[in-house]
């Protein structure tokens, strides 16, 4: 039995697609062991969303190779999408494949090592074996959405289900239309199909997740995503309505002008749709955003937060904001803050801009400093904080349905830590009851920690 060590690296999407790979691994009899330890195969779900991301995906794949020199090393996903130079001429590289070959890891591998003069013995050992340079397999852009279904996931309370692939938007600072082509969708059948059997398997709460999830649909018939018709909402229905057991469907990060009064009504109807939303920003000012070549101003991104506001009596949302965007001022920069400062979010995932080779923004004029993006991602951090305690102490004193997850140790004491469905991190103590997996309604009480509310 041959022992195979996963390490993923990138968003939801991958961390999906790498429980597909290891899943068929499985089931073809390899042992899923630990990226630590030592194996006969290493496999690295690579990312490219920033330079930094590609080094850390080459920083894994040298980890693997050092762990054991003998192991086939085999990258896949992003950064072998948008570097195949790189890849073919890296040594620690012995089997390379792109995004759009994931779900044939498990022949493509076995054809690998069937092509080896020597085929690699159980347990990394006997002898050495040169390659004549890394095996690439098929990386040309993905043109059709690669069918994928998953059995079951490392988490035991809910599931991220991938319902499309692919991006057309083309923002001037990111590479991923390039790693993983244009928008692909997959048959609403398909995804209910998986949806079922996950909550039979007993997961309570489902999370819809995608490269641009707002575009789901509009490669079937040509329909567009933002005019309040998104095949999207149709979906989200249809598995509210039609998938019994189901408790929750969380969404993934949204277009802020699929937001419309007609698209929040539709969602406020479903009961079970989690009142949490993650309207992706950048920034608070309309000419960065027309530099980032956005599709939306900052006049209907608020109006997308009032439509949510309207319907939903306390909703959670999120977004994204980049600092040190190419050209950004100081008075683009104040503009900025002053609009998070308007909207009021629960949590803001602040990033410093990264440079990325291939991008329209790499060659942009007037980069900024790193000590100057470092000043306004401080500044941005403090505001959040203070924005997510506010959100957070609206509960004091209310009762919330939490979906119960894992025991944790906090100062000594053990608790019961899960989320309500807004996102809020809640504890209780834990008094021997088994209650992983469970929904139950508590009265907040307290602050347990900055992040972490106490219920009784």
């Amino acid at each position: 039995m041959k022992r195979v060590a996963f390490h993923n690296l990138g968003c939801k999407v991958n961390s999906y697609e790498m429980d597909v790979m290891q899943q068929n691994l499985q089931e073809k009899g390899y042992k899923i062991v630990p990226f630590d330890e030592i194996a006969d195969i290493y496999i690295v779900n690579t990312c490219t969303v920033t330079n930094i991301a590609d080094r850390k995906s080459r920083q894994m794949l040298h980890r693997a190779k050092q762990k054991n020199p003998l192991a086939v090393v085999v990258a896949v996903g992003c950064y072998v999408q948008t570097d195949r130079e790189g890849v073919e001429q890296d040594e620690s590289i012995d089997l390379a494949i792109g995004n759009n070959r994931k779900n044939a890891l498990a022949e493509i591998l076995e054809e690998f090592l069937a092509g080896r003069e020597n085929p690699l013995p159980a347990g990394g050992n006997g002898p050495d074996k040169t390659l004549n340079g890394t095996t690439v397999t098929d990386i040309n852009a993905p043109c059709e959405y690669e069918n994928m279904s998953l059995k079951e996931t490392a988490e035991h309370t809910r599931a991220y289900i991938k319902i499309q692939d692919g991006c057309n938007q083309f923002c001037s600072y990111c590479v991923i239309p390039y790693a993983r082509g244009r928008v692909r969708s997959r048959p609403e059948e398909e995804i209910l199909a998986e949806i079922r059997g996950l909550i039979q398997r007993g997961y309570r709460e489902i999370v819809l997740t995608g490269i641009h999830i707002s575009s789901y649909g509009i490669d079937f018939d040509g329909e567009k995503a933002y005019c309040g018709k998104s095949r999207l909402i149709d979906l989200v229905e249809r598995i509210h309505n039609e998938t019994e057991g189901l408790e929750r469907i969380r969404l993934g990060s949204l277009e802020p002008r699929i937001v419309t009064e007609e698209t929040a009504a539709r969602l406020a109807a479903l009961p079970g749709l989690c009142p949490h939303f993650h309207l992706s920003l950048q920034s608070g000012c309309d000419t960065t955003l027309k530099r980032m070549n956005r599709h939306y101003t900052t006049v209907e991104y608020l109006r997308g937060v009032g439509c949510l506001r309207k319907y939903f009596e306390h909703p959670a949302i999120t977004t994204d904001v980049i600092v040190g965007f190419p050209g950004e001022t100081e008075e683009e920069f104040a503009q900025t803050k002053a609009f998070l400062e308007k909207v009021g979010f629960f949590e803001m995932h602040i990033f410093k801009y990264s440079r990325r080779r291939g991008t329209n923004a790499d060659k942009m004029p007037d980069q900024i400093t790193e000590k100057l993006k470092a000043r306004r991602s401080d500044e941005l951090f403090a505001l959040e904080a203070q924005q997510s305690q506010i959100f957070r102490a609206y509960y004091i004193g209310k009762t919330v349905e939490v979906l119960w997850e894992d025991r944790k140790q906090i100062g000594g004491t053990w608790y019961w830590i899960g989320h309500t469905g807004d996102y809020v991190k809640v504890a209780v103590y834990d008094r021997g009851s088994d209650l992983s997996n469970s929904l139950s309604r508590v009265k907040v009480e307290c602050f347990l920690t900055e992040e972490i509310l106490l219920a009784g």
